[in-house]
């Protein structure tokens, strides 16, 4: 049975829905959930979710490994690297990630820290031989269905070859948990010819041509957005921008169609009725719970990072998302791309 290991005291509002988002995923997917944390505010909240209406604890594969302390939003610079990488710290990210390197759990979901997560997890599990970097891959929802974009904010500043190993994790990642057969990988530009971009995506360009990698080209924000590619490669600022651009522009289109509905004549009113199943569907395609986390590739090991507003759906998506890369084996064969890119 696959192990997940969460992070209790990870979502703003732990440990409530990480707890119950994690029973309703052992009790769906069939895993096996280690909940790291501060036992004695977990286990209330783990008791109730296990209760049945005749008052008996239901049986699931869900244990509790305490941890006392925790890292939060406080936590920066050099203070935040001594708590990431002491031996003997007792945070729940570092002894949930601890679980995974000593091979007791398969992955590590937190909707904690973004940065204490990144930190605790490259330097307690070290990154992938061949990798310099380690990437944040959410999955853009696109016309034709999805995409991989990375990085979105671990690394602001990026060099050639950091963003063709990106590539390569990205397009193992799309082809082994996404399903996508033979992904095109494009670069992030502000031009679709070639030529166009910064110093950046031009040095890169002629890494990404001579590689292994089915590759698309440039691609612009459209293009991304379009369904042109499967995996979209850039660095952590540019891709932070993306993607925070991305998710205000959804919900501002979402939130006027509600506004104008809301304050339209009867007759909006109602072609609204009409239209709320239609709605609903575009909403769903556009809702980040879906997804849950996105995974840090790089590290050796399997880590998942969620937003720090995730509810129970989203807790649960996140470690159907971490069951899926563990049994498609996503690590070892994002080891075996990366060895043979490096004999060329």
């Amino acid at each position: 049975m696959t192990r997940i290991v969460v992070d209790a005291m990870g979502s703003d509002n732990f440990p409530t829905p990480d707890v119950l988002g994690s029973v309703e995923a052992a009790r769906e997917y069939e895993v096996e959930i280690i909940l790291v944390g501060d036992e004695s505010k977990i286990k209330p909240v783990l008791d109730s979710a296990l209760s049945s209406p005749q008052g008996k604890p239901a049986t699931l594969p869900v244990r509790i490994v305490h941890a006392p302390e925790m890292l939060t939003m406080e936590d920066k610079g050099m203070a935040l690297a001594l708590k990431a990488r002491r031996p003997n710290a007792k945070n729940s990210m570092a002894v949930g990630i601890d679980l995974v390197k000593n091979g007791e759990a398969d992955a590590f979901v937190t909707a904690g820290n973004t940065g204490a997560a990144m930190a605790t997890a490259y330097f307690r599990l070290g990154p992938l031989a061949g990798v310099d970097l380690p990437a944040l891959a959410p999955i853009f929802p696109t016309a034709t269905g999805s995409c991989v974009v990375l990085d979105i904010g671990a690394n602001p500043d990026c060099k050639p070859l950091n963003l063709l190993q990106f590539g390569i994790m990205g397009s193992i990642y799309a082809e082994r948990v996404r399903g996508v057969k033979n992904p095109k990988v494009g670069l992030v530009s502000n031009g679709e010819e070639e030529g166009k971009g910064n110093h950046l995506v031009k040095e890169a360009t002629p890494l990404f041509k001579a590689s292994r990698l089915n590759y698309y080209g440039n691609v612009e924000g459209k293009e991304v957005i379009g369904g042109k590619v499967d995996v979209a490669v850039t660095d952590g600022f540019t891709g932070n921008v993306m993607l925070k651009s991305s998710e205000a522009v959804a919900k501002l289109i979402i939130d006027k169609i509600r506004e104008t509905i809301k304050n339209g004549s009867i007759v909006t009113k109602i072609g609204g009725l009409l239209v709320k199943p239609a709605l609903g569907t575009i909403r769903n395609l556009l809702d980040p719970s879906d997804q849950g986390a996105a995974p840090l590739l790089g590290v050796n090991g399997l880590v998942f990072i969620g937003h720090g507003r995730s509810d129970t759906k989203a807790i649960k998506s996140a470690i159907r998302v971490a069951k899926n890369a563990v049994e498609s084996k996503v690590l070892d064969a994002m080891k075996s791309a990366i060895e043979e890119s490096l004999k060329k």
